[in-house]
């Protein structure tokens, strides 16, 4: 009787060893920071090699919440640190980043094509961080290269990929009803974001930065040579100067995660193309957005923080100004000025309200309370994951069959 259990104890424990190792057990992890209305996304290849897009904006805040998922994923250098273009709230922590945690290569897509530098002095610190590291420009087609990951330049320096990724090349039928806006207002290192399409296996991911809506014809129409993704993370924070119809309906993504602030993103239009977006489960929020209000905004267990309700009760009663919505001549999300007082590309500038300080204390305007990101998991067979750090609510969603 014992040898008999013993032998059926050995092959339970072989079965189950069997089925664990059959089992895809490393992931590429995804990790996007709440910089409130900025940009800092961290991806974790499978083998730990690491990837950051973007630092959020100056001063310790967006730094500390940067550092804090840095450690959480186990983070010991940054292996490729990619700017995406030259706004205060997507390079405007760099310097402090990269003075707390190792940077092996700086990434980018040459000079700021702006006379001004939103970030005073930045150009001149991005020159001593080149001579202690490794630094490439980028244009659409290069490849980063990044353990077990397949990243592709889909756009930089204004250019779009020309030549299709496997899957793509198709006519794209969203390109159909694009109409044209006026950009005339809108700043000019926005189109020179570089943009970048992370692949997995079977998964397959997509951040273009604030790359805008004129400059998305030019890369999905007439024909789409990204195909379609899994992931979507909306272009230019969830306002409506970027995620036309033409790039969001014909990437066809599964899962919109939007890195917006309060304030800042959530535009009517925006959220109605991620709606209508054929073959959209879900959309992920990093905040409650007010342009949404209570019929455009995601449910509460996909946002990743939330305003106190006496905050909710009175910003319903009593809508506030929103950055980036539509305004000017050419109709909604026409790149027409902010509201007075808010630089473009600038989270929580005066006359956008918000509450003072941040979780580690200093800089801009923003919540008082934990910064709370949300996680992606995803597997080489397609299947992925979305965690929200604030209720640990986690979603998975299967392989595209």
């Amino acid at each position: 009787m014992r040898r008999t259990f013993a032998f059926l104890l050995t092959l339970a424990l072989a079965t189950v060893v069997s089925s664990a190792q059959s089992r895809s057990s490393k992931t590429l992890d995804i990790y996007f920071i709440d910089t409130e209305g900025g940009h800092s996304t961290l991806y974790v290849a499978p083998t730990g090699e690491s990837l950051l897009m973007d630092t959020g904006s100056p001063g310790g805040r967006d730094a500390d919440r940067i550092m804090a998922v840095i450690q959480a994923a186990g983070v010991k250098q940054i292996d490729h640190m990619v700017s995406t273009h030259y706004h205060s709230d997507h390079v405007g922590g760099l310097q402090e980043v990269a003075s707390r945690i190792p940077m092996a290569q700086f990434i980018d897509h040459g000079p700021t094509s702006e006379p001004k530098e939103q970030a005073p002095g930045f150009q001149k610190m991005y020159a001593e961080l080149y001579a202690k590291a490794k630094h490439t420009v980028v244009k659409p087609g290069d490849k980063i290269p990044f353990d077990g990951v397949t990243v592709v330049v889909a756009t930089s320096n204004g250019e779009v990929l020309k030549t299709p990724l496997p899957g793509g090349g198709k006519p794209n039928p969203a390109c159909a009803g694009f109409a044209p806006r006026d950009e005339s207002r809108v700043d000019p290192d926005n189109t020179m974001s570089v943009g970048l399409v992370f692949t997995y296996g079977k998964f397959r991911t997509v951040n273009l930065g604030d790359f805008t809506w004129n400059k998305e014809q030019d890369l999905m129409c007439p024909n789409n040579p990204i195909g379609k993704v899994d992931l979507y993370l909306t272009s230019h924070h969830g306002i409506d100067q970027s995620g036309s119809p033409a790039l969001v309906h014909g990437l066809q993504p599964r899962v919109a995660i939007m890195h917006n602030s309060t304030r800042k993103g959530g535009a009517i239009q925006t959220m109605q193309t991620l709606h209508t977006s054929p073959g959209l489960e879900d959309i992920w929020q990093l905040h409650w957005a007010y342009a949404a209000g209570l019929e455009q905004n995601t449910p509460a267990l996909f946002i990743a923080n939330m305003e106190d309700n006496e905050t909710m009760a009175n910003v319903l009663l009593n809508p506030p100004a929103t950055f980036g919505q539509a305004r000017g001549p050419g109709g909604p999300g026409a790149g027409g000025p902010p509201p007075q007082g808010a630089a473009a590309g600038a989270p929580n500038a005066p006359g956008q309200g918000g509450r003072a300080g941040g979780r580690a204390g200093g800089g801009r305007g923003g919540h008082t309370g934990p910064a709370f990101w949300i996680k992606v998991s995803a597997e080489s067979d397609g299947t992925f994951s979305v965690t929200n750090t604030r209720n640990n609510f986690t979603k998975t969603y299967a392989a595209r069959k």
